[in-house]
């Protein structure tokens, strides 16, 4: 048996698991196990150390992608400027770390018919920002704008801005409408958390809201009411996990509309239950 899991807190809200047990199937993987671990930050050493030669990888979210760099015996060049990895793979008896989130926000965008923009701003100072960065960086820009509710906590995510060598600008939330004359927002803050901001964002060409439920939020339907290109955060994690199957089974076909399928059909479930 080969295992894989999702790592975090709260976790049983997440769809990874339905995604990568897809792509497992697909692949014709009947040896391999994925699961969804609530595990904090506090409890990130014991587990690792606990996972013996059956575990090929792991996926993390909220708040362990910070926190399990120093458990890492080799991290990517990208997980480093980013500051965070969402992906370790256990190879050759190491822990590698990864950064998908870089790959996903780009596929996201790309798969969307989202063009280089010439300006971004990103909602948000967290991990998930610094991922936004770097996915900025590579569609060609060298500086960005971030709007937060404190500067004080954006420190990393400044830190993250000079190892990539872009200019930032960092605004708090009650100055946005002056950062919102560009061709995106990428907005990686909670559920409701940007609802209060969607009249003065849907003015914007494009958005990717990294929420997918629930779906659409305020934000999105702003922007694609007045005629501007939304894309989901579940598009952004589709393509993140297609990476991470593959670097986890050391697979290069990674069955991405089957995984679309799966965690299209869970939303919908999800959506049609009854409220507890």
């Amino acid at each position: 048996m080969r295992r894989a899991a999702v790592l975090g807190s709260p976790i049983a809200h997440s769809l990874s698991p339905f995604l990568h047990r897809a792509a497992y199937q697909a692949l014709g993987l009947t040896g391999w196990r994925y699961d969804a671990v609530e595990c904090d930050e506090a409890a990130l050493p014991a587990l690792m150390a606990g996972m013996g030669p059956e575990w090929a990888g792991l996926s993390l979210t909220m708040p362990l992608k910070r926190a399990v760099l120093p458990l890492l015996d080799t991290v990517s060049a990208l997980a480093v400027e980013v500051g965070g990895a969402n992906t370790v793979v256990f190879r050759d008896g190491a822990r590698h770390g990864e950064n998908t989130d870089v790959y996903g926000i780009v596929g996201a965008l790309a798969e969307s018919g989202v063009l280089p923009p010439r300006a971004a701003t990103i909602l948000g100072g967290g991990a998930t920002a610094a991922s936004a960065l770097a996915a900025l960086r590579e569609l060609g820009l060298g500086e960005a704008s971030l709007a937060v509710r404190d500067p004080s906590r954006a420190g990393e995510t400044a830190r993250v801005a000079e190892r990539l060598g872009m200019a930032l600008r960092v605004e708090t939330f009650d100055k946005v409408d002056g950062l919102l004359d560009v061709d995106l927002v990428v907005s990686t803050l909670p559920p409701g958390a940007a609802d209060g901001f969607a009249g003065a964002v849907g003015r914007v060409p494009a958005l990717l809201d990294v929420v997918y439920a629930p779906w659409p939020t305020p934000l999105a339907r702003a922007v694609r009411a007045a005629g501007g290109t939304v894309v989901s955060g579940f598009a952004m994690l589709l393509h993140q996990a297609a990476l991470q199957v593959e670097l986890h089974t050391g697979r290069r076909d990674a069955p991405v509309e089957t995984m679309r399928a799966a965690g299209e059909a869970e939303i919908a479930r999800r959506a049609a239950a009854p409220a507890r």
